[in-house]
């Protein structure tokens, strides 16, 4: 098998170390290319690129933001036979999509349950969604959880590395004395009807949504590959509103939901979201700039991929 591997230096847990140790465990099986990111959007040019070369498998090393975008490479011509299968070393702070997968978050051992699938030749075959004309593997979001990336991201342009501490003080800051939650800008349109007055709305591909360290957060935890995207919007932002909806997502229930504080809409095909001023937005975790309109839409067995379960 032709593969690539794809390496996201700046990955929060991706050294040089456990890079040579990946690479030589994988040049055993493949004839594998191996290609180091250095800038923004350079894993898509490299996932069109494989596609273009025809060959059979790509391997990101980091986290959810470079799979995004060699997703997004790969996938630019749309959907087809000819597209590479995708798997994923987990190197970043979330691993979102690779926990999803059921790869170990240990880069080697995931490296080896990797190799024991292109062995026997196991794959499985997942659904997408798009925002936008945007393809994401895990997620997206319009509102609070937006800001608050976008927040994280400003930090760490400034070289402060992501924890789960600093994601949470990050958290109370924007939601305490920076996001308006008087005055909701979203409403969201789907098959379901017209819900306005939303502050945010969190949109799931595959449950859970993110975690804290090692915990789950799963404010839909029906979301599935093999099912349409789930919607969950928030109506309030009072703190008793909020504290009700962040321990429904801690306990991964489906309990509590309501139609004046907590709107929960489960395998959509297609919805739109769409604002009364700019709001941020986050796909896969990775801030874009601010939309007035997001359409989503859900595509079935949109990619093979490397999966443990």
């Amino acid at each position: 098998m032709r593969g690539l591997l794809v390496v996201n230096p700046r990955a929060t847990t991706t050294s040089t170390r456990v890079t040579d140790v990946i690479v030589n465990a994988l040049s055993h099986e493949l004839d594998l290319q191996v290609t180091m990111t250095t800038h923004r959007g350079h894993g898509f040019e490299l996932g069109r690129s494989a596609r273009a070369q025809g060959l059979d498998i790509v391997i990101t090393l980091g986290g959810d933001g470079i799979v995004n975008e060699i997703v997004n490479g790969l996938l630019a011509d749309g959907v087809g036979d000819d597209v590479p299968i995708l798997a994923t070393v987990p190197g970043g702070s979330g691993n979102v999509f690779a926990r999803a997968l059921g790869i170990p978050v240990d880069a080697v051992e995931a490296t080896g349950e990797i190799l024991e699938a292109i062995r026997d030749a196991r794959t499985r075959t997942i659904g997408l969604g798009q925002v936008n004309g945007r393809w994401f593997t895990s997620n997206a979001g319009v509102g609070l959880d937006a800001e608050i990336i976008t927040a994280m991201e400003e930090q760490r342009s400034e070289g402060r590395t992501a924890s789960p501490t600093r994601y949470l003080m990050t958290t109370l800051r924007q939601y305490f004395s920076r996001t308006d939650r008087k005055n909701p800008a979203l409403t969201l349109t789907s098959a379901f009807g017209s819900d306005d007055g939303v502050f945010l709305a969190i949109v799931q591909n595959t449950a859970p949504w993110t975690y804290f360290g090692s915990w789950p957060i799963d404010p839909c935890p029906q979301a599935s590959f093999d099912s349409g995207l789930d919607v969950f919007a928030m109506r309030r932002l009072r703190l008793v509103s909020t504290i009700r909806a962040a321990r429904r997502m801690l306990a991964h229930s489906t309990a509590g939901s309501t139609k004046e504080s907590i709107v929960v809409r489960h395998d959509l095909d297609a919805f739109t979201i769409t604002c009364s001023r700019p709001m941020p937005m986050q796909v896969d975790g990775e801030s874009t700039p601010e939309v007035t309109v997001a359409e989503f839409r859900s595509v079935p067995a949109a990619l093979r991929v490397i999966a443990v379960e």
